[in-house]
C-alpha cells in the first residue's frame, strides 16, 4: 500500500483523492473550511495549506498524494499564513458571535481561537438583507465566507441548484438569483446546505420560541411526537454510548419543560408502510409508483418533475399520520401538536394544505433535533442523569403481518456469516437463524424498517421485490434519484416502485441533525443500528390503528 509522511507519521492510503483526505483518514487534523469528502474539490479557503519537502506551500485539498512524499502541516510559515487568511475572512464577516445561532458550532470561530486570531473588526462585510422567506432555511449573506459548500451540496448532491454565487470579486455574494428569495425557488427545504455551512450564513429556522409560548400558555395542551432518528442526534449531542436508550429520557425532559403528552412516532412509521403497500396494489399497473413520505422528495417532484406528481404514493408521512392520530385522541382539547424531527423539510411539510384533516393541521409546529437539544440545554437539566418515563402511545405497535409492501428484504446466503446482529436488531422478530449459519427474513412479519440492513457487516441484506416479479429501487439523495428517473424515462431501466429519501443516508442524515458534514452522518447512521429497537411488551388494553380510527384509515392517512 502507498504511503506519505505527514509530520513524521507514516500514513498509508489507497485511492485517496488528495493529501487532506489521507491526513483526515489517519487522524491528523488539517484545518479546512471548504472541503467535504462527498463534494468536488474547491480549493477556495486555502486554510489547509501544507509544506512539501522543498518548503513550498500547497493546498492539501488539491495536492495529489504521491507514494513516499513528505509534508508538514504545522510550521511557523504555515501558522502565519493561516492567521492571515483568518484575519481576512473575519474582516469581511459580520461578527456577532454572542447572538449568532451557530456560536459554539462555527468552524471559523473555532479556528480563530485555535490560531490566536483576536481583535479583528469587520471592515467590509456583505450588506445584503437576511432571507428568512423559507419555512426551513435562513440565509444571512453577511456571514458567508464564500466556501462554496452550500452551492456544491445543492447542485451535486441534490441537483436542485437553488442557491449560487452572483457578481465577481469583492462583490460576490450568495444569492437565489437577482430579485428572488429562497421561497421563490425550487428549494426542497432539505437543509443539507445549512448542515454543510461552516459558519452562520445558512441555518435552520428556529421555532423553539413558538414551542415555549405554547408550553407557557395555560389555556393550551402541548402534545409532542418524536421521530426515531432524533434519538441518534441526542446520543451524539450529550456524549452518550451508541447503544444508549434515550427515548425515556427525552420524554422526561419534555415533561419537565411542560409538555402534556409525548409520543414515539415509530407507531405511525409502520402505519405509513401499510398505507403505502395498500396504495401500491391499486396503482402499480399505471406505471412506476414513487414513495411519498420524504417531504423534500415530494417538493422536488412537484418543482422539477411535475409530470410525475400523479405517480406519488397517496400515503401520508409518519409525521402527518402521528399528528392525525393525536388529534383524534384528544379532539376536544385546545391542543398544540409539536413534532421533533431530524428533517428540516418537515417544517415546510407541516404547512401543506393537503394535510389538513377535519379543518385542522395534524402538526402545528416542527422543531429539529438541534432545536430540542437547545431547549434541553436552555432548561439546564443534566440529560444523562434523567430517569426514564414511558411515552403516551395509546395503541399497539402495528406489524407487517401479510403486508404486501412492494419493497422486500432478502439475505444473500453466500454473504451472510451468521453473526446474528440483524436478528437481534429486528424489532418484530422477522429474522431467524442460528449463529454461524445463514439467516432468513420472514416477509410476513418484516416491516421494512431496515434496522438490519445498514448494520450488516457484510452487506448481505438487499432490497428486492416481495413477489420476485415487482422491480423496486431504493435511492438516497435527490441527484441520485434524478439519474434513476432519467433511466426510467429513457427505457434503460424499468421499476414498479421507487423509494426515495432526499438526505444522504436517509433520516439519520437529515438537515436537522447536529453535525455539519456527511462523514459524521455516516457514522451516526451506523450508530442507529446499534440501538436496541425491540419494543416492550404491549399492554392488553391498547388497540390497533384501524380499530381506533373506526376503519377510516384511508380517509385520514392519505393525502392525494
Amino acid at each position: 500500500m502507498s504511503h506519505i509522511i505527514i509530520d513524521g507519521i507514516k500514513c498509508e492510503f489507497e485511492n485517496a483523492r488528495n493529501v487532506l483526505e489521507v491526513a483526515l483518514n489517519n487522524g491528523i487534523d488539517i484545518p479546512n473550511l471548504c472541503y467535504c469528502e462527498s463534494l468536488s474539490t474547491y480549493g477556495g479557503c486555502r486554510l489547509c495549506v501544507v509544506e512539501n519537502e522543498r518548503g513550498g506551500i500547497e493546498a492539501a485539498c488539491t495536492m495529489v498524494p504521491k507514494d513516499g512524499a513528505v509534508v508538514r502541516t504545522n510550521t511557523a510559515q504555515l501558522r502565519e499564513f493561516r492567521q492571515g487568511i483568518l484575519k481576512l475572512l473575519l474582516e469581511g464577516h459580520r461578527t456577532e458571535c454572542a447572538t449568532c445561532p451557530q456560536s459554539g458550532k462555527c468552524k471559523l470561530q473555532d479556528y480563530a481561537k485555535r490560531y490566536g486570531v483576536a481583535d479583528v473588526k469587520p471592515v467590509d462585510y456583505c450588506r445584503e438583507p437576511v432571507d428568512d422567506s423559507s419555512p426551513a432555511v435562513v440565509i444571512d449573506p453577511s456571514k458567508c465566507i464564500l466556501c462554496g459548500k452550500c452551492t456544491r451540496t445543492c447542485l451535486q448532491l441534490q441537483n436542485v441548484n437553488a442557491i449560487d454565487f452572483i457578481n465577481r470579486g469583492n462583490e460576490t455574494v450568495l444569492s437565489c438569483g437577482i430579485g428572488y428569495k429562497l421561497a421563490d425557488t425550487n428549494c426542497t427545504s432539505c437543509g443539507q446546505c445549512a448542515a454543510m455551512c461552516p459558519t452562520g450564513a445558512l441555518t435552520i429556522k428556529s421555532d423553539t420560541t413558538r414551542v415555549w409560548d405554547a408550553i407557557n400558555d395555560p389555556t393550551k395542551k402541548v402534545a409532542v411526537q418524536i421521530a426515531p432518528a432524533v434519538k441518534l442526534g441526542i446520543i451524539e449531542a450529550f456524549g452518550l454510548p451508541a447503544t444508549a436508550q434515550v427515548m425515556g429520557k427525552m420524554v422526561t425532559a419534555l415533561r419537565l419543560m411542560g409538555a402534556d403528552y409525548v409520543f414515539d412516532a415509530s407507531m405511525s412509521a409502520y402505519q405509513t408502510i401499510l398505507e403505502e403497500a395498500d396504495d401500491f396494489k391499486t396503482r402499480k399497473k399505471g406505471g412506476t409508483v414513487l414513495s411519498s413520505y420524504c417531504p423534500a422528495w415530494v417538493k422536488h417532484v412537484e418543482c422539477d418533475h411535475p409530470e410525475l406528481k400523479d405517480r406519488l404514493s397517496a400515503a401520508g408521512s409518519p409525521m402527518q399520520i402521528c399528528g392525525t392520530l393525536i388529534r383524534h385522541k384528544y379532539p376536544d382539547e385546545n391542543l398544540v401538536s409539536v413534532a421533533v424531527m431530524s428533517c428540516a423539510a418537515a417544517k415546510a411539510e407541516a404547512l401543506r394544505d393537503e394535510n389538513v384533516k377535519d379543518g385542522k393541521k395534524p402538526v402545528d409546529i416542527v422543531i429539529t433535533t438541534q432545536e430540542l437539544i437547545g431547549m434541553i440545554r436552555e432548561y439546564g437539566m443534566s440529560f444523562a442523569a434523567l430517569p426514564d418515563t414511558p411515552t403516551d402511545n395509546f395503541f399497539a405497535q402495528v406489524t407487517g403481518d401479510k403486508c404486501k409492501t412492494p419493497v422486500a428484504l432478502r439475505i444473500d446466503p453466500d454473504k451472510c456469516i451468521g453473526c446474528t446482529k440483524c436478528a437481534r436488531r429486528c424489532p418484530v422478530g422477522a429474522i431467524t437463524g442460528k449463529a454461524k449459519t445463514a439467516h432468513v427474513i420472514d416477509m410476513d412479519k418484516c416491516i421494512r424498517c431496515r434496522t438490519c440492513m445498514l448494520g450488516c457487516p457484510k452487506d448481505a441484506i438487499e432490497n428486492v421485490s416481495l413477489d420476485g416479479k415487482t422491480r423496486v429501487a431504493v435511492v438516497n439523495g435527490l441527484a441520485n434519484a434524478d439519474k434513476l428517473l432519467e433511466k426510467i424515462a429513457s427505457g434503460e431501466e424499468k421499476y414498479d416502485f421507487v423509494e426515495v429519501m432526499a438526505c444522504p443516508k436517509g433520516c439519520p442524515g437529515g438537515g436537522g441533525q447536529p453535525e455539519e458534514c456527511i462523514f459524521g452522518k455516516i457514522d451516526r447512521s451506523t450508530g442507529t443500528f446499534e440501538l436496541d429497537f425491540t419494543f416492550p411488551e404491549q399492554p392488553a388494553e391498547l388497540v390497533d390503528v384501524k380499530t381506533f380510527v373506526k376503519g377510516k384509515n384511508k380517509e385520514l392517512f392519505r393525502v392525494r
